[in-house]
């Protein structure tokens, strides 16, 4: 039956795997939908899909994510095609282009405490509809929101996310779509993933099953629905330093 479901259209030999990041994303990215874009910063953003995202002229799309890139590249390059409505993010200070557009009420924007938005994420993932925490309470980002108290304590509620689709970048994959996270690379990716209704993972390797050992698997590959391989990606540093040596 699964060979039927759209969800595997465009598999190589029946798996989960596309040959590039546009046939990734056929058939799952629409106008008006919901994404959650794995990444923080620019570490573990999945490049090539963003890309691709942005070449398939999706618009009107609202997406979840840490913060939207740079200018020209990551999520920053949606914004500069104008395909993003809405944003809900924790950090926006590195785009210029956000800022402009937000402050002239061209694009709309859910702030999130980063813990927060990372818990929403993890809630949608874990079918729990809404939590309360102690974070934001009395400020603006409990406005218009249910508080209550406990044990003396005053909470928010927030609600979970839940996304149409997640696009998320991991290190390795096995074809059944078991995912390997390198690092700090690992950030928001595996709440994202969870959080899609359908999820498709850029990779920068990827293995026969057995390959990788079960207890070194970070994501199970019932949550990863499509995976494109993209073997040298760029990896821009947002802010790089190098220190003096010493003469």
């Amino acid at each position: 039956m699964a060979a039927s479901t759209p969800m595997s259209r465009g598999r190589v030999g029946g798996r989960k795997l596309y040959p590039d990041a546009a046939k990734a994303l056929e058939g799952l990215v629409a106008d008006g939908q919901t994404l959650a874009v794995g990444g923080f910063g620019l570490c573990g953003i999945p490049e090539a899909l963003i890309a691709a995202l942005r070449d398939s002229g999706a618009k009107d799309l609202t997406v979840i994510s840490n913060n939207a890139g740079v200018d020209g590249f990551g999520l920053g390059q949606l914004l500069g095609t104008r395909q993003i409505r809405k944003m809900i993010s924790s950090y926006v200070g590195e785009n210029k282009e956000f800022e402009r557009q937000f402050l002239a009420g061209e694009l709309e924007l859910e702030f999130n405490p980063q813990g927060t938005l990372a818990e929403r994420l993890r809630a949608g993932g874990a079918g729990i509809p809404a939590f309360f925490t102690a974070t934001g309470y009395g400020t603006v980002v409990a406005e218009g929101k249910e508080t209550r108290e406990f044990n003396g304590r005053h909470y928010v509620m927030e609600t979970a996310l839940v996304a149409d689709v997640s696009l998320v970048k991991a290190w390795k994959a096995d074809v059944a779509g078991n995912l390997v996270f390198r690092k700090t690379a690992r950030n928001f990716n595996p709440a994202c993933a969870m959080a899609g209704k359908a999820c498709v993972a850029e990779v920068e390797e990827i293995v026969e099953i057995g390959a990788i050992d079960p207890d070194q698997v970070h994501l199970p590959g019932i949550y990863v629905d499509r995976i494109v391989l993209n073997a040298t990606p760029e990896k821009r540093i947002e802010q790089r330093t190098i220190r003096q040596e010493a003469k």
